[in-house]
C-alpha cells in the first residue's frame, strides 16, 4: 500500500508518480561569487617586431579588435584568515592593430596584452584528496600521480567577456609610464602561435600602450553531493530540423520564409519600459514569472 510525505505518494519501489525518485547527484557547490568591473590604464602591448618597426614610424595607431585568448589562474589561502582565499588571474590579451603610414594606407600588425587582478573569497575548508579514474586508461600497471600537498584547494572559476578598448596611444621612452606585470619570455607558446611565434619590447624604443576595461564574475566552488528528485526521462517533443538541404539548395527561399525583424527597428523609448515594467509587476503579483525590473 502505498503511502503519503510531504504531498507525494510513494509506492512500494520508493518512486512516485508525481514527484519522482530522489537521487544523488555529484556537481560542484558555489560557495561564494563576485562580478568586478576593471579598467587597467596605460599597459604595455608586446608586440611582433613588424610592429615595433611600424610605431617606430608613426603615431596614429588604432585597435581592430581584442580578444582573451586564455587566462592563468591560481589560488591560494590567506594567511590568518581561515576558509578564505585569495584567487590570482592574468589575462592574455590579443590585439589586431593597424598604424597608419605611407600615405595614409594602414598596416595591420599583432601584439598581446597581460595583465592581471586578485580577489579574495570564502571557500570553505576540506582535508579530503580528490581522485577520479580516468575512462580509456584505467588499469593496474597505470604511471601513478602523486598526491598534491594543496589537493584540498577550492576550484575557481572566472567568466570574462572580451575586453573593450578605452584607449590606445605610443609614447616615446623617456615619457613612458607603461606597466608591465610580465616580460615576454612569461608568455605561453600556444601564445606566442597567434602572433606568428615572436614578441619583442624595446626597452630604448617607443612603446604602444592601451587601456582595457573588464567584465567579469569569479566564484569558487567544491564537490559536492545533494539529494534532488528526479523526474522521469523527458522526450523532445521537437523533431530535429535538418538545415542542409534546404539552405544549400536554395539559400534565398530560406531567407524569405524568414520573419522581418520589426522588433530590431524600434527604438525603446522610456515610455515603452515603464508600461513593460509595470505588467511584470502584475505579473509577479499574480504568481508568474517577470522579467526582473527594477523596483521605483
Amino acid at each position: 500500500m502505498a503511502d503519503n510525505r510531504n504531498g507525494c505518494s510513494f509506492g512500494r519501489s520508493g518512486s512516485t508518480s508525481s514527484c519522482g525518485e530522489s537521487v544523488i547527484i555529484d556537481t560542484n557547490h558555489v560557495l561564494d561569487s563576485c562580478r568586478d568591473r576593471d579598467c587597467f590604464e596605460d599597459v604595455a602591448v608586446f608586440l611582433s617586431p613588424d610592429g615595433q618597426e611600424l610605431i617606430e614610424r608613426t603615431t596614429n595607431v588604432r585597435v581592430c579588435k581584442a580578444q582573451i585568448l586564455f587566462a592563468n589562474i591560481t589560488v591560494e589561502p590567506v594567511r590568518f584568515n581561515r576558509g578564505f582565499y585569495e584567487v590570482k588571474i592574468r589575462f592574455y590579451v590579443r590585439l589586431e592593430l593597424e598604424a597608419c603610414v605611407c600615405l595614409g594606407r594602414p598596416a595591420g600588425f599583432c601584439g598581446i596584452a597581460v595583465v592581471e587582478k586578485s580577489v579574495v573569497l570564502y571557500g570553505g575548508e576540506g582535508s579530503v584528496n580528490v581522485f577520479k579514474s580516468t575512462p580509456g586508461i584505467s588499469g593496474f600497471c597505470n604511471e601513478p600521480k602523486l598526491c598534491d600537498s594543496k589537493g584540498s584547494l577550492p576550484t575557481a572559476v572566472v567568466e570574462v567577456v572580451d575586453p573593450v578598448v578605452l584607449n590606445v596611444h605610443v609614447e616615446d621612452t623617456s615619457c613612458c609610464t607603461c606597466t608591465r606585470c610580465c616580460s615576454c619570455d612569461d608568455i605561453p607558446e600556444q601564445i606566442l602561435c597567434t602572433t606568428n611565434g615572436r614578441l619583442v619590447f624595446n626597452e630604448n624604443g617607443r612603446h604602444l600602450l592601451v587601456s582595457l576595461g573588464f567584465f567579469s564574475v569569479v566564484r569558487i566552488e567544491r564537490p559536492a553531493q545533494f539529494i534532488v528528485n528526479a523526474l522521469e526521462y523527458n522526450v523532445p517533443g521537437k523533431e530535429c530540423n535538418n538545415g542542409t538541404s534546404d539552405a544549400s539548395a536554395n539559400p534565398c527561399e530560406l531567407f524569405r520564409n524568414m520573419d522581418f525583424p520589426i522588433t530590431e527597428f524600434q527604438p525603446v523609448n522610456l515610455n515603452t519600459l515603464d508600461n513593460t515594467c509595470n505588467q511584470n509587476r502584475l505579473n509577479q503579483t499574480s504568481g508568474s514569472c517577470g522579467c526582473g525590473c527594477d523596483n521605483k
